[in-house]
């Protein structure tokens, strides 16, 4: 019995002595475990924080939107407080500004913009849409009150003290018909941006614009400087590709230098191919074409309105790129970063052309 119980006794002390040696590496495998389980959460938190930021900035960039009803309040309000400061400043100016637009009826998009100068405002859609200014952006640098009207034609220059720094220009396609390009130089065009084609916003199919070839051809033997514009309804990358591929291909035995433009715009149309497009998207369409123009050695340019470079696309990814920004008025730009093009009206005169052509000017050239 003695002998059972201290061979008992042993083999409990033996037994006793391996988990003691076990015990460091069970402290040790915890704390692992225990550091794995720090740093997984402290990813994750990571992760979740710079997405949330993220989330916060986009938010911050992103346009909100109004109705008729709330815009009516914030304008009596707005108009309200405006006045009141404009009368504690003594802003003789600003108060006949503002009671001029009531007495002509002004839009009250144009009522807005007077009164919220730290936004971009536009109406779309049935809403009032006010974007932020994005002051991280490149600015035009434009006053209006170097631009110079031409009472009988309408056509304006932009000076710097008086000398005139703009570049008359006019942009044309099918629907001006045949065109007398040695009249167009005359009448002091020194550029035109000439329709290459379009990719039909139904059907999908690209399509070279009938007169392009000749008006090509004209323009250049009238030593007028020609660019060249496709109206894109791409809605996909592969298909970004191939209109820049068809533009430069068609190219080819033209020597152009001016910009070569994709042509951004809003179809009102149901059917549109491209109206489901987010902005994201179409952002890296426009890039795609824009890239392989220049690998052809060509500038890219692009053209929209204010929509298309306030909603239908994401201007902040598109600082390498020249602008043409349409926008009708002899006023006022009413867009604050920077473009080399102004197309300012679509119902000018030409000299040479028998049709209403679109008049333009430029901040340089190429």
């Amino acid at each position: 019995m003695r002998e059972v119980s201290t061979e008992k006794k042993k083999r409990k002390k033996k037994k006793t002595d391996w988990y003691i040696l076990l015990t460091p590496l069970f402290a040790v495998v915890a704390l692992v475990a225990m550091l794995a389980c720090f740093f997984t959460i402290g990813y994750y938190e990571t992760k979740e924080k710079k997405a949330a930021e993220e989330a916060a900035e986009a938010l911050a960039m992103a346009p909100i939107t109004y109705t008729q009803e709330e815009v009516d309040v914030m304008v009596e309000n707005a108009v309200a407080l405006a006045v009141e400061d404009a009368v504690n400043r003594n802003n003789e100016d600003f108060l006949s500004n503002i009671r001029s637009k009531m007495e002509n009826g002004d839009s009250t998009v144009s009522m807005l913009r007077e009164l919220y100068p730290e936004n971009i405002v536009l109406y779309d859609k049935g809403k009032y849409v006010f974007k932020d200014i994005d002051d991280s952006l490149k600015k035009n640098g434009l006053s209006v009150e170097n631009i110079r009207a031409d009472e009988e034609s309408g056509e304006i220059t932009y000076v710097n003290g008086e000398e005139v720094v703009s570049h008359k220009g006019i942009d044309v396609s099918k629907f001006q018909e045949e065109i007398d390009w040695n009249e167009v130089k005359n009448a002091g065009v020194e550029y035109a941006f000439i329709r290459l084609g379009i990719r039909g916003y139904t059907t999908g199919e690209i399509v070279l614009d009938e007169t392009f070839e000749y008006n090509v051809e004209h323009a250049l033997e009238e030593n007028v400087d020609v660019g060249v514009y496709f109206f894109s309804q791409a809605v996909t990358e592969e298909e970004a590709l191939e209109e820049a591929d068809f533009v430069i291909e068609t190219l080819e035995p033209y020597p152009i230098n001016y910009p070569v433009v994709i042509d951004i715009e809003d179809v009102d149309s149901e059917n549109a191919r491209t109206n489901d497009l987010t902005a994201e998207e179409r952002t890296r369409l426009v890039i795609t074409f824009c890239n392989r123009i220049k690998e052809a050695g060509y500038t890219p340019m692009i053209y929209g309105n204010l929509k298309t470079f306030m909603l239908m696309l994401n201007i902040e990814q598109l600082e390498d790129y020249e602008k043409w920004f349409a926008f009708y008025s002899t006023e006022e730009f009413y867009y604050p970063y920077d473009f080399s093009v102004w197309q300012y009206s679509d119902s000018g005169r030409i000299d040479g052309i028998g049709k209403k052509v679109d008049l333009n000017i430029s901040f340089k050239e190429w």
